[in-house]
């Protein structure tokens, strides 16, 4: 029997044998989950076609392939930053979360090296350095992925596409109450629950394969474990190539590069949904164990105290869209919804929190914004009501523009004053010197800078009134919502905010917005009623300019964190050379040459 072939499920019984080293009907059928007449029936198989003899002893061929289809290594994928986790994935990795006094990681390592797999690799982006010491506790390997920020984990995969050889993929927040892995594999699978979830769109079939349904309630929940024989690890590679060489395709999970003809290339393996969990949510673990440690985190402490609740009232806790400079949470107390904000990667050198509080004193009873229930002027964390069915400011509708650029007019005219200023050129310089590698990704920044700095001649030789100037009035941060039958409008987000030019307001909120020259004179003229002069409307183009330099620069900062924008910072070094060069045309020549 030199060319061995063998069903799944045949292998599966076979595997069991070969570990269980018993024919025991109801033993094999307990350890596989098959029915003792399936299992009669493949034992019988086995036998006849001379795989395994009457003391349940397998065959040298049997034996060989075995040792070439069994497991030689593991890939744990990590470097996400879990964002539902919240709030604890504001203080560990999601992979570092402890279940029954264990951490995740540990426990698939653990597990992994108990059936003899100790050649293991962790791709880490998100708190990379935690990880670190697995190296010596349990000698694995680390490879970063740094853009873990803005690419998804084919990504991640692709970095270690070279590793992939019966391999075991392995996502990092999974516990099971058994060890799913073996120290013997036949085939390859890919591991679903037996129960169904909206969110997968993957159904096992009684052939044990895996369909793309559209009916989501009938979907089956994906695991994401994995096992991968030497033959599909090349199929696989060569997707994960295909994939990656288009644009845009690094945002997809992993597993859509095992999907071919509306099906996964590989069979799928069922797990009982009642023995392992995935965690995804504090409300998850704390259901799961109630005693986790991790339960117990600085921003929970702080809405218990605020609030004078216990840990059990903190219910509904989802993430909020993730702001450019914070991750927020909302989460229901007695029925009454919160919004809890806690500072994002590298902020504390962005924001000075102590100013920040400085602000909110300022416009306390100014009808400008709700005030806070909670602010932290040592961390930034910040607790507001939740304003049901807000809605942001539509930068491209005329009535909503009018109505913002109203309120921004009246804020500026209350000439409020705070003890601290907000220096456009300082904060260029200062961002500038936070990059990791201290050089720009532009080729032509130094030119670029230069020319930027040249407008603040002009800009300073116009008589301009200072007062506390919001420095973040985008149309993000305009919230339209109703109140007692009434329209309202707040202007939220403070941090930034300081004594400066009031029009340096209207070059934010334009280049925030992503508007065109056109658009950028409209809304001018919206704010100045038409009234506005040729002088003022110059330095606010040396505003956009002198911000889109300012906020390229803060992109270039975030960006070391593994915070990508896309277009906008793009854009945002655009405006700065954009602008320099409407303004020298405005001013001739000569200007732009001093």
């Amino acid at each position: 029997m030199k060319n061995v072939s063998i069903k799944n499920n045949q292998s599966d019984i076979l595997l069991k044998i070969k570990e269980e080293k018993s024919l025991n009907r109801r033993l094999l059928s307990e350890k596989t989950g098959y029915s003792i007449g399936f299992v009669n029936k493949t034992v019988n198989e086995l036998l006849n076609l001379g795989m395994i003899d009457e003391n349940g002893i397998i065959s040298n061929d049997v034996k060989k392939l075995i040792k070439d289809s069994s497991p030689k290594n593991a890939i744990i994928l990590a470097a996400g930053q879990g964002m539902r986790m919240v709030p604890i994935n504001t203080l560990i990795p999601k992979s570092f979360i402890e279940v029954k006094e264990e951490k995740l990681i540990e426990r698939i390592i653990k597990q992994l090296h108990y059936k003899k797999i100790t050649d293991i690799t962790i791709v880490v982006g998100f708190m990379k350095e935690k990880f670190e010491y697995l190296i010596d506790k349990f000698d694995v390997k680390l490879v970063v992925n740094k853009d873990y920020g803005i690419k998804n984990n084919l990504y991640s995969l692709n970095l270690v596409k070279d590793k992939l050889c019966n391999t075991y993929i392995v996502p990092c927040d999974l516990w099971f109450e058994n060890n799913p892995f073996s120290e013997f594999e036949l085939y390859s699978w890919y591991m679903v629950s037996d129960s169904f979830d909206v969110e997968s769109k993957i159904r096992i079939n009684r052939k044990k394969e895996l369909k793309i349904v559209s009916n989501r309630e009938e979907a089956n929940r994906m695991v994401g474990l994995c096992y991968l024989k030497e033959i599909d690890s090349q199929m696989l590679i060569k997707k994960i190539e295909l994939l990656t060489s288009e644009k845009g395709k690094y945002g997809l999970f992993w597993e859509e590069a095992l999907i071919s003809d509306n099906k996964m290339f590989i069979p799928g393996k069922t797990i009982v949904d009642s023995t392992y969990m995935e965690i995804n949510t504090y409300e998850q673990l704390r259901a799961f164990d109630s005693g986790s440690n991790n339960l117990d985190s600085k921003a929970i402490k702080v809405i218990i105290d605020t609030f004078k609740c216990e840990n059990k009232d903190i219910v509904n806790i989802e993430l909020l869209k993730e702001g450019m400079t914070n991750r927020s949470f909302c989460f229901d107390i007695k029925n009454e919804k919160y919004i809890m904000r806690i500072p994002g990667e590298g902020t504390e050198k962005l924001i000075d929190r102590k100013k920040e509080y400085e602000n909110y004193r300022a416009i306390k009873g100014c009808d400008l914004c709700d005030e806070p229930i909670y602010i932290n002027s040592d961390n930034g964390y910040k607790i507001t009501r939740f304003i049901n069915n807000a809605r942001n400011c539509d930068a491209y509708n005329e009535e909503d523009i009018k109505i913002c650029m109203k309120k921004l007019r009246t804020f500026h005219e209350m000439k409020l004053k705070v003890p601290h200023s907000f220096d456009i050129w300082e904060q260029i310089d200062y961002y500038e010197k936070l990059w990791l590698d201290k050089h720009s990704l532009y080729s032509d920044y130094e030119i670029t800078k230069k020319n930027v700095f040249k407008l603040k001649k002009f800009i300073d030789s116009l008589k301009t009134d200072y007062c506390l100037t919001h420095i973040d009035a985008v149309c993000d941060n305009f919230l339209f919502y109703e109140k007692e039958g009434k329209q309202n409008l707040q202007l939220t987000d403070w941090e930034y905010s300081g004594m400066q030019d009031p029009h340096v307001d209207i070059a934010m909120f334009c280049i925030y917005s992503l508007y065109d020259k056109a658009r950028v004179d409209h809304l001018i003229d919206i704010y100045f009623e038409g009234n506005c002069s040729k002088n003022t409307r110059l330095k606010i183009y040396c505003y956009i300019a002198a911000c889109g330099l300012l906020w390229s620069n803060w992109c270039e900062y975030k960006n070391s964190f593994g915070v990508e924008f896309g277009e906008y910072s793009l854009r945002q070094y655009r405006y700065a050379k954009e602008y320099f060069q409407y303004f020298v045309l405005n001013m001739g020549d000569n200007y732009g040459k001093k």
